[in-house]
């Protein structure tokens, strides 16, 4: 077990324009973007909404592949904290140098107007265009890589040109000569021991990880700082000490075996939404919807999971498909199904010293269908009023089992017991989604907030199960585009 001895205090490094940075004297909860404006003085990067929802302080992270090249991700450095940039490159608008494809297309096409949202629009674009390289996006592709960022002049049409015309160019490659070897020379680093009023721990390990947070229950958990961020900026909380969960490789392992999908707690959400979605293609465009691409990027699986919000967009979909969430204590371990996990508002089975450690979902089998939903007031970047993922495994047109669950309708995410037992055994018909309807009716007792009312969420619930039933009744089912809610044509 690593003890606080293995963990000397050391400073923050990281990449900057092409060179090796070193930072101590600032809190750790300073975010990226204070610190790019207040101490690096690079003021390209602008603060709007300083939550993560309108992109106008987007920047591009990079971390050393193992095949030497640089992966550029972009996130909303307003509510990133400047420590789990250590080990990483840093790229911002000033560092495209010459104009950029994305910098040409944007003024050829008019795509600035206030020019407030500009820069971070420019760096959405540069990492659209670096990660499909030579072969051209789509319109709504760039759209979909577009969802994390607002401008209230141009309506967008023109800065969608822009993402299209951008392709037109050879792109050059994205930060500096030197930013690959600097981020090699950094790997020599030990892990992470910040010294400030915010004590900030990085384990690189799974076992110094479990060590820490079993000798500190105290401490706070941070992996992508989507929420957590907000606490600081918006709250003005203080967090205490701080264990971050990003430097632990073995937590971002997503996995598939003996029939199970097991998707690591510090998995980003992007690249867990794109792990379900190659099994279970019903669940892509609920990866696409969940919150933008910025914020995927940054946040976790497990992360979302463990917050426990009432409309958080994964648990219903998980719980759907049967998942269940692993816990560990040191060296202990323990499962139970994720339907359990959740006690009450904002409480769960997580004990002192504990963390989640993975989420395992069984692979589909045969006859099962699964449909998604999520409905919010905007198309991207939004929270659900509500959110369902529904389960049916079918048998010579009977169900034999199904899972139906639903976030907005309760305190937290849950099963509609009633519903599910008004389908189970019965033949898949009319009359038997009619029963289920009316009795949801019973399984919840929603509440009216800002984002829907009582009775819009629970006639939607409604809606939605017959939703499912019109998409995979035997007789002359409909097809998605009459019946999807993601569409916004």
């Amino acid at each position: 077990m690593s003890q606080a001895a293995d963990f000397p205090a050391r400073p923050i490094r990281f990449v900057h324009r092409g060179a090796i940075v070193t930072v101590s004297g600032v809190e750790s909860t300073t975010s990226v973007l204070g610190w790019l404006r207040e101490h690096a003085h690079c003021t390209g990067t602008k603060e709007g909404c300083n939550e993560g929802d309108c992109g106008a302080c987007t920047v591009l992270v990079g971390s050393l592949q193992e095949g030497g090249q640089v992966d550029w991700k972009p996130i909303n450095s307003c509510i990133q904290f400047l420590p789990t940039l250590d080990g990483h490159a840093l790229l911002t608008v000033e560092d495209l140098g010459g104009q950029h494809p994305a910098q040409q297309a944007m003024v050829a096409c008019h795509g600035s107007q206030c020019g407030f949202c500009t820069p971070g629009f420019v760096m959405s674009l540069a990492a659209c265009r670096a990660r499909h390289g030579e072969t051209p996006a789509t319109r709504q592709q760039i759209a979909d890589d577009l969802s994390g960022n607002l401008c209230r002049c141009t309506g967008y049409r023109p800065i969608l040109d822009a993402g299209e015309q951008m392709f037109r160019q050879p792109a050059p490659a994205l930060g500096h000569p030197g930013t690959a070897a600097a981020l090699a020379s950094l790997q020599a680093d030990p892990p992470l021991h910040y010294a400030a009023a915010t004590p900030f721990h990085a384990p690189r390990t799974l076992a110094d990880l479990a060590a820490w947070r079993a000798a500190r229950p105290q401490a706070r958990l941070l992996a992508g700082s989507t929420d957590i961020g907000l606490w600081v900026n918006k709250q003005f909380r203080d967090l205490g000490e701080v264990i971050y969960l990003g430097e632990v490789a073995e937590l971002k392992a997503i996995t598939t075996a003996d029939g199970v999908l097991t998707i690591g707690a510090g998995a980003s959400l992007q690249a867990a939404w794109a792990a379900l979605a190659s099994h279970w293609p019903a669940t892509r465009e609920m990866g696409l919807r969940f919150a933008s691409l910025p914020v995927r990027e940054a946040g976790t699986m497990g992360g979302n999971v463990a917050n426990g919000s009432p409309i958080g967009d994964s648990a219903p979909v998980l719980i759907a498909l049967g998942a269940s969430i692993v816990l560990r204590h040191g060296t202990q371990q323990r499962t139970m199904p994720l339907q359990d996990f959740y006690l009450d508002y904002m409480k769960n089975q997580l004990q002192p010293g504990e963390f989640v450690e993975a989420i395992t979902v069984p692979l589909p089998g045969p006859d099962e269908l699964l449909r998604v939903d999520k409905l919010s007031k905007r198309y991207d970047c939004d929270i659900s009023g509500l959110s369902a993922g529904l389960w049916l495994r079918l048998q010579g047109g009977v169900v034999a089992d199904a899972r139906f669950a639903f976030g907005g309708l309760a305190g937290i995410v849950k099963r509609a017991a009633g519903a599910e037992a008004a389908v189970r055994g019965q033949p898949w018909t009319l009359p038997t989604v009619q029963a289920a309807m009316a009795a949801l009716d019973a399984d919840y007792t929603p509440m009216s907030d800002q984002r829907a009312s009582a009775g819009y969420r629970q006639r939607a619930a409604r809606n939605l199960l017959q939703r499912l039933w019109l998409a995979t009744r035997a007789d002359a089912p409909l097809a998605e585009d009459q019946l999807s809610v993601w569409s916004v044509a």
